[in-house]
């Protein structure tokens, strides 16, 4: 069963993510410059779960936000940084 992605964002600060029953299952989180920048700052995926495109999915996720939100983004965390060098679609927001 698809997992839908859920949003937390404050003014500093916002975190998409999965879960299921026992709780947060893979989350990324991203500070909000005032220059309508997203810095994505961190990935994480339960280890029992890595490899099955969960990241991947709150990463484009977060790129379609901030096209429909008008934020670029600052791949700064490891795993956003090489996504976005593979992924030519990402560019346009891409700072």
């Amino acid at each position: 069963m698809e997992k839908p992605i859920k949003h937390k964002e404050n003014h500093t600060n916002g975190l998409f993510y999965m879960e299921d029953e026992n709780g947060i299952i893979c989350e990324l989180t991203y500070v909000k410059k005032d220059n309508n920048v997203l810095v994505i700052d961190h990935t994480q995926t339960k280890p029992e779960l890595e490899g099955k495109g969960l990241a991947s999915k709150l990463l484009d996720h977060t790129v379609n936000y901030a096209r429909a939100n008008g934020f670029k983004i600052d791949p700064l965390c490891p795993f956003a940084e090489v996504k976005f060098d593979e992924i030519e679609a990402y560019q346009d927001v891409r700072i």
